[in-house]
């Protein structure tokens, strides 16, 4: 075999291609997250190979796959992009004091529970700014891989990285569970706890029908026995919350949600294993060493901590 030249991997822009195209797996979903065309990230990938000296996708029947040579080429590309991120963090802070700007992607539910409480504990580090963006997966995690967020706050769920993603250090945040929300004059509001079977005759309130707490709420009404009556599809924690006050349906929240809930509400545990779902924060691969990046996840996991518990 030939030896590689020197300057093999010289062209990163290519390797991040190859990366995406390992994530998504077709040449067009590849494209559309780059926010390319088709024919470029294919002469992208096309280039690469020539560069290295070897193919590094090849077409398997009707779909392109990454060849083992490209797979291994990655394993070596990801270490690479590991370590410049390192360089990055450790460069930019190299006179040792804590400051800079940090900026947090985060779902609409963290924004509502973790959050402002990361705000106002980050207070205390007067060198340090932080500024917050609301997005959900897979977006936040695009914007992640672009450097237009330092840590995203997001639920596993569809678009989210799978266990053991390479571009991505992670930190566990814990479970976020699902609450009944009734109409304070509901029949059942007076009750400790309530079971979803009770419910199976109600009108319901979830969110967009791929959404997480929505699929949950089918999944656990399911289990329960019955496929739930989804009368109204809101977004809005704060809109859907108003309508359970006002009669309109009943719905599943969770508890990263719960706050500053309106008049004419109650909240009520699932009986016997309410549903959930499970939080992590995701740094850059490498990014994980900077010192103010890692002042700030702390803040993230002790702000996580505080609103899970209750």
């Amino acid at each position: 075999m030939e030896s590689l030249r020197v300057d093999f991997m010289d062209d990163l822009r290519r390797l991040r291609v190859l990366r995406e195209f390992r994530e998504r797996e077709t040449v067009t979903a590849t494209a559309k997250a780059l926010h390319l065309t088709p024919s470029a990230v294919s002469q992208q990938l096309a280039g690469l190979g020539r560069d290295v000296g070897f193919p590094v996708i090849e077409r398997r029947g009707r779909r392109v796959a990454l060849t083992s040579r490209g797979r291994r080429l990655l394993d070596h590309a990801d270490r690479v992009f590991a370590h410049i991120e390192r360089a990055r963090h450790d460069l930019g802070s190299f006179d040792e004091s804590l400051h800079g700007t940090v900026t947090i992607g985060a779902s609409a539910t963290a924004m509502i529970g973790i959050v402002p409480e990361v705000l106002e504990r980050a207070i205390e580090l007067p060198g340090v700014t932080i500024r917050v963006q609301e997005s959900d997966p897979p977006d936040v995690f695009d914007q992640l891989d672009a450097g237009r967020v330092e840590i995203a706050i997001a639920v596993n769920f569809t678009g989210s990285p799978g266990a053991g993603d390479p571009r991505y250090w992670c930190v566990d945040l814990g479970e976020d569970i699902l609450d009944v929300a009734l109409p304070v004059g509901h029949r059942l509001a007076g009750h400790t706890e309530v079971s979803l079977a009770q419910l199976a005759e109600e009108s319901w309130i979830t969110g967009s029908a791929d959404g997480c707490c929505a699929v949950l709420t089918l999944t656990a009404c399911a289990a329960a026995g019955f496929n739930p009556q989804v009368r109204h599809r809101i977004d809005d924690w704060h809109a859907l919350t108003l309508h359970v006050a006002q009669g309109h349906g009943v719905a599943l929240i969770p508890r990263l949600a719960q706050r500053d809930l309106p008049d004419g509400l109650v909240v009520r545990p699932v009986a016997n294993g309410a549903p959930r779902r499970h939080l992590t924060a995701a740094v850059r691969q490498g990014a994980q060493d900077s010192p103010l990046i890692a002042e700030v996840l702390e803040l993230v996991k002790e702000a996580s901590a505080t609103a899970l518990a209750g």
